[in-house]
C-alpha cells in the first residue's frame, strides 16, 4: 500500500534532518520547512554533511548524492505543505510548539486523506490530535537518532487513529523506507523509552552510591546482557 509519495517535514534538526535523508534516499519528494533561512541553512548542512559520509563510506551509489538532493525541497512557507500526503512534524520536544505547530497544519494541509504525524518522544499523542479537526488521522511516527542508521520506528496510534491511517503508514514505513516497526499505545514515553529511562537511572543511581564503576556498568551490560553499549552517552557509528 506504497500510496505516500509526497512528504513533509517539519523541522530539520538533528531528527528532522535525519527522516529527511531517510525518505529522499527511498525515492521520495521530500518538502522541508525550517522558521527561519538560518535554521534551514543548519538543517541542509545536516543532510549534505550525512549524504557526504554516506557516499564517503561507498554506502551511496555513484550520482545518488545528487539524486537525493535533487528530490529535497528546503523552505520557510508552510503553506508549501498543502498538498502533502504525509507530514511529519519533527520540532522541539515541547508539548505548546506541537500543539501549535498541528493546528496550523490542520489549516494548511486540507487534503482529506492526508496524514499528521509527530515524532515525539513522550508527549501523547491525543494531545497534539486534539488540536485539529481530524484527529483519525494523525499518530506518532517515532524515528531513532540517527535515523538513516537505525531500523526502528515506532507507530503510536491514539485512541482516535483510523485502522486504515495506521495501515497506510506501517506499509510505508516497511514496504518503502525499510524500517521495522513496533506498535506502541499511546502513552507518555511509548515502548523504548519507557524502557530506557528506568534503566538510565538505575545506572545513574548505582555510580552514584558508589556501588560500581561507570565502566564496570557499562561492561556489565555490554558483556553480561549483549547490550551493544551500555547505559552511558557513546557516539553512535553512523556508517551507513
Amino acid at each position: 500500500m506504497a500510496d505516500i509519495e509526497r512528504v513533509g517535514v517539519l523541522g530539520c534538526g538533528l531528527m528532522g534532518s535525519g527522516i529527511v535523508e531517510v525518505c529522499a534516499r527511498s525515492g521520495l519528494e521530500v518538502m522541508v520547512h525550517e522558521v527561519d533561512t538560518c535554521a534551514l541553512d543548519r538543517g541542509r548542512s545536516r543532510v549534505l554533511a550525512s549524504l557526504d559520509r554516506a557516499a564517503a563510506r561507498g554506502k551511496l551509489p555513484d550520482g545518488e548524492r545528487e539524486a537525493v538532493l535533487g528530490r529535497i525541497t528546503f523552505g520557510t512557507d508552510l503553506d508549501a505543505f498543502a498538498d502533502r500526503d504525509l507530514t511529519i512534524e519533527a520540532i522541539v520536544e515541547r508539548e505548546r510548539d506541537k500543539v501549535e505547530a498541528f493546528a496550523r497544519l490542520d489549516k494548511i494541509v486540507t487534503r482529506p486523506d492526508a496524514i499528521l504525524a509527530s515524532n515525539t518522544s513522550s508527549i501523547p499523542i491525543m494531545k497534539i490530535a486534539m488540536a485539529t479537526s481530524r484527529p483519525d488521522h494523525v499518530l506518532g511516527v517515532h524515528f531513532f537518532n540517527p535515523a538513516p542508521v537505525l531500523k526502528l520506528v515506532e507507530i503510536v496510534p491514539s485512541l482516535m487513529t483510523s485502522e486504515l491511517v495506521e495501515r497506510r503508514v506501517r506499509a510505508f514505513a516497511i514496504d518503502v523506507l525499510g524500517k521495522t516497526v513496533i506498535r506502541s499505545q499511546d502513552r507518555a514515553g511509548f515502548i523504548v523509552n519507557s524502557l530506557l529511562v528506568p534503566y538510565i537511572l538505575a545506572a545513574i543511581r548505582m555510580f552514584d552510591s558508589g556501588f560500581a564503576s561507570a565502566e564496570d556498568i557499562d561492561q556489565g551490560m555490554v558483556l553480561g546482557c549483549a547490550h551493544p553499549m551500555g547505559p552511558r552517552p557513546h557516539p553512535v557509528d553512523c556508517d551507513r
